[in-house]
């Protein structure tokens, strides 16, 4: 779920692959000494984050581990602990929670969406019995994304959020929304990131499982992995301390200035989408803990990996099951996702051994470019002064 801003851009998330320790010896001694391994820089990292608050960002905030060692950088007013939320981070913890469900035979990825849902995915060309789960996830079903709906856009990403900002909607309503649109492309013959898929990716896990998907993602993730700062609010439209202000222009005119606080919200305007609160430190937690398979038996999560092209124009991207793969300018290939929604931008990314990791999130969804910060943790690259 993003803002107006964000939501036409695709929140790719992405990790990198862990330097290999450096051994050395010399060629007159008669045995060979290894050196310590090589301490991780993060110079470049945090050269990311102040300039993300030089360009306009009020706050920054990542972590990183590689191996057993930790960093955590910082600038402006984000603190190192700050929980904020994830936009469309949440989408990973939702696919994790489909494939556990395949895994025990409770559902199947290529049920058609109308076997859960029935009469759900109906209009203007959207057709459920033509739509899997598995399309769901990966985003090649070809249904209409809500957040690209014009209305829904002015009601939720314009200046009317302000009077807006406690409105709850159900996930019937927002899948309405995307109904009255045609569909992008046939099942299966395209890909488009759509919001709508995960709306209805999280009502299937309720149907499946006879509880709300946000119990699901507690019971299964949350509570074994213990992400303490890890939440699923559903209308509850506060942040648990600690944290900091969210803000947003809540515009799409580049000359706009007046600057809101957006950090109260109900964040049922996303639902499985990308209603989700975390922190650095758990995102990290949860996604070293799946790349390692301690969520997953190991069908299930080369299902998840088995990445589709997400576009001709951006060919490092590829989507797998609410899990991106992007090879980085260095050539280390990375997982993850990103996330977007009012007045917060955030990456969480890992390699794919899990050994390196990243956390990090903007207080602000109209200035700073993530990237450079996953560019200088895996690559060392200094963004451009």
């Amino acid at each position: 779920m993003t803002t107006a801003r964000l939501a036409r851009t695709l929140l790719a998330a992405t990790a990198a692959t862990a330097a290999a320790a450096l051994t050395a010896g010399a060629l007159a001694a008669p045995a060979v000494a290894a050196t310590a391994p090589k301490k991780p820089d993060h110079t470049a990292t945090q050269r990311a984050l102040d300039a993300a608050v030089a360009e306009g960002v009020p706050g920054a905030v990542a972590q990183a581990r590689s191996g057993r060692t930790g960093w955590t950088g910082t600038a402006g007013e984000r603190g190192g602990q700050d929980r904020y939320r994830v936009g469309s981070i949440t989408k990973t913890f939702v696919a994790t929670v489909l494939l556990q469900l395949q895994a025990e035979g409770r559902l199947d990825l290529d049920d058609p969406v109308e076997k859960w849902l029935p009469g759900v995915v109906r209009g203007n060309g959207h057709d459920g019995r033509k739509v899997t789960v598995r399309q769901l996830l990966n985003h090649t079903s070809g249904i209409y994304s809500v957040t690209s709906d014009p209305g829904f856009q002015q009601k939720v990403f314009s200046e009317e959020f302000l009077k807006n900002r406690y409105d709850t909607w159900t996930p019937e309503q927002l899948v309405a929304v995307a109904m009255a649109h045609e569909p992008d492309f046939a099942p299966g013959t395209a890909w488009n990131y759509s919001n709508t898929n995960y709306v209805l990716a999280g009502m299937v896990i309720e149907k499946a499982t006879g509880r709300p998907y946000g119990k699901e993602v507690e019971r299964r993730i949350v509570k074994p992995l213990k992400l303490r700062a890890t939440s699923v609010p559903g209308t509850k439209t506060t942040v648990s301390q600690p944290s900091s202000r969210a803000y947003s222009k809540l515009s799409i005119d580049p000359n706009a200035t007046t600057v809101h606080d957006v950090t109260e919200l109900n964040p049922s305007l996303a639902y499985a989408a990308g209603e989700m609160i975390s922190d650095s430190n758990d995102l990290q937690t949860f996604y070293r803990a799946l790349l390692k398979g301690k969520l997953l038996p190991r069908a299930e999560m080369r299902e998840m990996t088995r990445a589709v092209p997400m576009s001709a124009e951006a060919p490092e991207f590829h989507y797998g099951l609410g899990l991106m793969r992007q090879k980085l300018s260095c050539g280390k290939e990375v997982w993850g996702h990103g996330g977007g929604i009012h007045g917060s931008s955030s990456e969480a990314v890992a390699t794919r051994d899990g050994g390196h990791s990243l956390a990090m999130n903007f207080n602000a969804d109209w200035a700073g470019d993530s990237q450079t910060v996953i560019e200088a943790e895996f690559c060392g690259t200094a963004p451009k002064s």
